[in-house]
């Protein structure tokens, strides 16, 4: 019996907790989980209200994705803080954590993000957090960015596609990595070596897309990053990582104590090169998606645990920007939307594999919430917030890029059947309610300046 009463009680045949599947019950008050038990226990609580899932569901904690470019302000027609936060509701997702660029202003500086934090006033139906940005020239706004709440920074190390979010060349990183030293903070890093990268004069051909951004481009972008990150004695975050090479790079690294973490996508983990029919640019990403045997590889590393996390890297834009009525995959955006579907992307991946679904759920909210230091979420366990995803992870669908609560009807994996439907998703104990905006803005935990905003 617990101290404190509870308000709720969801019991489930089937529930991910400690990292393994097993019947439990969840006893909520406040928002947060007071305490797991056996599935029958007895809460004694008579006036809590209770929620028995369906033999066919799995109670699993809320997902947590920190790789979401929602573009608002500035970009909105492309995604907007609204609709981004209703997919990732529907997708399983309580916490996403915004990418500072793609928005105009981008985030590099604390005025900017004001500015990104107003826009999302009101708007939010999941929990949302922001990462801030290091380009040219703002080293000293990395500190300021810190103290106001941002997750940690990122930035490129080639061209962004965006003019307002320019890379930093050697020096710059040398510059970012001291000040991030300084203060503890993270460094994500798009590990591209734009110098080893070979001319692509666009055109339909997917295979001469892929020859232009080899894997040999992120190894050498890996390597030169973890060796500054040692010098400096500081922590960085490779985003994305796409390639066998770049994935030998980060075991070397992490073999020599370097503080290195890293994520991969379920577009890298479930779409191969062999598979993608020239001219469809839907399938346009930087890093390129490539082929079986890389597949393979992160696969690999996932579970020898070299590979830290799966994220959506949901990058959204308008059907027009990607081109696809002239399938130039040199004129084409590049990124994928996926945030609604990254856990049956993965899911439909990782049971052909013969992969746990305890496992998946591990990479996609255990490990992404400790990612950004969000240590009450991700996980079914006392103490923590009650942000939970009801899934049938036998239950199959059909994708259709119009039903998705994306803004813009554009997808890789339209027609393709998937398993596992997110049946719903909970946040601090109460069904989300897409029409809603109860969700909150975050701040880095321990953040001097900051101040958690509720987003209602």
């Amino acid at each position: 019996m617990t101290d404190q009463v509870v308000e709720l009680v969801v019991r489930a045949d089937r529930a991910v907790v400690d990292g393994t599947e097993r019947a439990a019950s969840l006893g909520v008050a406040a928002g947060r989980i007071v305490a797991v038990r056996d599935r029958d226990h007895d809460w004694g609580s008579p006036a809590a209200r209770e929620v028995v899932l369906g033999a066919d569901e799995v109670l699993l904690p809320g997902l947590v994705d920190p790789h979401v470019h929602v573009n608002e302000p500035g970009r909105t027609e492309w995604e907007g803080f609204a609709s981004a936060t209703r997919a990732a509701a529907a997708g399983g997702v309580t916490t996403i954590v915004d990418m500072p660029l793609n928005s105009v202003p981008a985030t590099v500086d604390p005025d900017a993000l004001a500015v990104k934090r107003a826009a999302a006033q009101g708007q939010c139906v999941v929990d949302v957090g922001f990462w801030g940005g290091a380009v040219p020239g703002n080293a000293d706004q990395l500190a300021p960015l810190h103290d106001a709440g941002v997750f940690g920074v990122k930035c490129f190390l080639l061209d962004s596609g965006v003019p307002e979010f320019a890379p930093l060349d050697a020096a710059g990183l040398r510059a970012a990595l001291a000040e991030l030293a300084r203060i503890d903070g993270l460094l994500l890093v798009h590990a591209e070596d734009g110098d080893g990268l070979t001319p692509h004069e666009g055109g339909p051909s997917f295979a001469e897309f892929v020859a232009s951004r080899p894997p040999s481009a992120e190894a050498s972008a890996v390597r030169a990053v973890a060796e500054a990150a040692a010098t400096a004695g500081a922590r960085v975050h490779v985003v994305h990582l796409s390639s066998a090479a770049g994935l030998a790079e980060v075991r070397a690294a992490k073999a020599v104590g370097t503080r290195i973490t890293v994520e991969t996508c379920p577009h890298y983990l479930a779409l191969a090169a062999e598979e993608v029919p020239d001219g469809d640019t839907t399938f346009k990403c930087c890093p390129p998606i490539r082929d079986r045997a890389e597949q393979d590889a992160l696969w690999r590393g996932l579970l020898d645990g070299t590979v830290d996390c799966v994220v959506s890297d949901h990058s959204p834009c308008t059907a027009e920007l990607k081109r696809l009525d002239e399938g130039d995959f040199g004129a084409a955006w590049g990124g994928i939307a996926s945030v609604q579907l990254g856990l049956p992307v993965v899911w439909t991946a990782a049971r052909a594999r013969g992969v746990p679904l305890a496992t998946v759920v591990g990479w996609m909210a255990t490990a992404t919430a400790d990612l950004v230091g969000l240590a009450d979420r991700g996980r079914l366990a006392a103490g923590c917030v009650a942000d939970l995803a009801v899934f049938a992870p036998d239950a199959t669908w059909v994708v259709d890029p119009a039903a998705l609560q994306h803004r813009n009807p554009v997808s890789p994996y339209a027609g393709r059947t998937l398993s596992g439907v997110v049946r719903s998703t909970w946040r601090r104990g109460a069904e989300v309610d897409p029409q809603v905006p109860a969700g909150e803005l975050l701040t880095r935990p321990g953040a001097r300046a900051g101040v958690a905003v509720p987003a209602r």
